[in-house]
């Protein structure tokens, strides 16, 4: 039963929301127990609401999951949790992220009611118009860095969150592709907007974004308020690392047909885990 309910929480899916940690990383605080505390806590929250999206999710979409090869073993359309079951455990998270929203800023506040109606209009209405689809999913990870920085108080850079939005789009056009992928060999139609996309449309957008993280990333480095603030240059050394991941995504996408789970991608991927900690123990040395 614990498998079963970890499962209709996307526990593994939790990994997205690590994105709050992107403007304490830079922030010059990320080794002030307050700041990181504070944002461990911002994290919980984000953790609990996305599951709430995912069970609705779940309940609206189960007579198209259980015809997606994948997707029908997921705890309501296989049959192992009912629908009042599911609801009952949304409505337990809502009650929680009430009480915990209680000891955290407005401005945080009004960023997890934003991300929660965004994912609420996505269920309803987006996920089946083009290009608005995958626009909300990345609308979804800048509202997570955006409210990492107001939980904290903190300024964060326009280049920073361009960055954050385009890897958003790259990470959602992948996704996509690998869906027609998957669509094209099997027969999982699960999707009716994917009857707008293409391999080659979703290839060349993914090829856009990848380009444009690239560009905003390495603008951020030697941009003139990321100088002043970190008193370094040196910021730039992290752009190889950057580009590294982006190619190795698109790599496992394209010549291995994965990429439909980010998140299995980046906590399986070997490469891609040490292009992570080796990114993140750059930004340290360097910033800190």
């Amino acid at each position: 039963m614990i498998r079963t309910v970890s499962q209709l929480l996307r526990l593994t899916q939790w990994i997205k929301n690590l994105f709050v940690f992107v403007p304490l990383l830079f922030s010059l605080h990320l080794f002030h127990q307050n700041y990181f505390l504070t944002v461990f806590f911002a994290f919980i929250v984000f953790c609990f609401a996305s599951s709430i999206v995912y069970i609705i999710n779940d309940v609206v979409d189960r007579e198209a999951d259980s015809q997606h090869p994948v997707k029908k073993n997921r705890p309501i359309p296989s049959g192992k949790i009912s629908i009042k079951a599911a609801l009952s455990i949304a409505a337990i998270l809502v009650s929680i992220i009430i009480i915990m929203l209680y000891f955290l800023p407005m401005m945080f506040i009004y960023s997890i009611t934003a991300f929660l109606s965004l994912n609420l209009f996505y269920t309803f209405v987006f996920k089946h118009i083009v290009l608005l689809d995958i626009f909300s999913i990345a609308a979804g990870f800048s509202i997570r860095v955006i409210a990492g920085a107001f939980v904290i108080n903190v300024e964060i850079s326009n280049w920073l969150l361009l960055t954050t939005m385009f890897i958003s789009l790259f990470l959602a056009v992948m996704k996509r592709y690998s869906e027609l992928n998957l669509q094209n060999s099997e027969a999982g139609k699960s999707r009716k907007v994917l009857s707008q996309y293409s391999l080659e449309f979703t290839s060349q957008l993914s090829t856009v974004a990848a380009a444009a993280v690239i560009i905003c990333y390495a603008l951020y480095t030697v941009s003139a308020r990321t100088v002043s603030v970190f008193g370094t240059e040196y910021l730039i050394y992290t752009t190889p690392f950057v580009v590294f991941g982006i190619f190795r995504y698109m790599f496992l996408v394209y010549m291995n047909h994965e990429g439909e789970n980010t998140s299995k991608i980046m906590i399986t991927d070997l490469q891609m885990i040490l292009t992570v900690i080796l990114y993140i123990t750059t930004i340290v040395f360097i910033v800190y």
